[in-house]
């Protein structure tokens, strides 16, 4: 066994962290796919890009955040909707959702942070 090169000392690599641009990207692409996609790539953003950057670390939280709050909501219409009010949760979610992400995803995109009205903060 003379010859086997010896284990690296640190087999565990840093994550690098993303260029300003980059974190403005993946922000707004989190902020948007709440919009198609619910909670999912917010999570995924969070899990994945949350060591990338504090500027993506705290979009993405953020944006995580809010869409766990409507998927709250939306549970709640959907539990309604057998009243007859949850037709109308469900609508001013979906819209609340739309307005929201889109403002969210221009500050992102402008570099600048931005915090949803009405999320409750299970993630910081």
């Amino acid at each position: 066994m003379s010859g086997a090169t010896p284990p690296p000392s640190q087999p565990y690599q840093p994550t690098p962290q993303m260029n300003p641009a980059d974190e403005r990207l993946w922000a707004t692409l989190v902020h948007i796919g709440g919009i198609f996609f619910s909670f999912i790539p917010a999570l995924v953003g969070y899990l994945v890009l949350k060591d990338r950057g504090p500027f993506v670390r705290e979009h993405t939280a953020t944006a995580l955040n809010f869409q766990i709050t409507l998927a709250i909501a939306y549970a709640v219409g959907w539990v309604l909707i057998v009243v007859g009010i949850g037709l109308l949760i469900l609508l001013a979610v979906w819209v609340v959702n739309i307005v929201f992400s889109i403002i969210a995803a221009v500050k992102a995109n402008a570099g600048q942070p931005y915090v949803y009205p009405l999320a409750i903060k299970f993630v910081s």
